[in-house]
């Protein structure tokens, strides 16, 4: 399900118990699941694939301690453009599709174009990285904020 698809599918209050529960652990058994939501073992399991049948659970991965694995450093950087013709953008998406450091990219409504989520191991990496990024695109503003303490960082979505 693409992000553009407007449909969305029913949840129900169990639909959103099993959600809940699999945000925090998505590796629980079909068995511990179906005791936690108090139905069959068959149903948790037909309604996990309706779940990833209708896009709701788009995928399923190890949520990996940044820091630990060696990326210090968080950087959030805003783009403004002057330039917002289709070739301009299919080298921006291609750019952001192709460079890992970036976490997460946001076109925003507002006077800022771009906001990207980069994480690097060091300063000199996200130097290296800005040069790669500029070199790649055309870009008429752009700003970068280091992030000195993360308040929260949530990957589950209050269902």
């Amino acid at each position: 399900m693409s992000r553009s698809d407007t449909t969305q599918p029913k949840l129900d209050e169990t639909d959103r118990k099993i959600l809940r529960i699999m945000q925090q652990d998505a590796t629980i058994s079909f068995e511990r699941l179906a005791k936690k939501v108090n139905i069959s073992k068959t149903a948790v399991w037909n309604r996990i694939q309706r779940l990833q049948q209708s896009g709701v659970i788009v995928r399923q991965a190890a949520i990996v301690d940044g820091r630990r694995a060696g990326l210090q450093e968080v950087f959030f950087v805003t783009i403004r453009t002057n330039s917002h013709d289709a070739g301009w953008l299919e080298n921006f998406h291609r750019a952001i599709q192709e460079m890992p450091e970036i976490q997460e990219a946001h076109r925003l409504a507002g006077e800022i174009d771009y906001l990207l989520k980069v994480r690097v191991p060091s300063t000199a990496e996200f130097d290296a990285f800005y040069k790669r990024l500029i070199s790649r695109i055309s870009i008429y503003n752009v700003t970068s904020s280091l992030s000195m303490e993360v308040l929260k960082e949530e990957t589950a979505l209050p269902v």
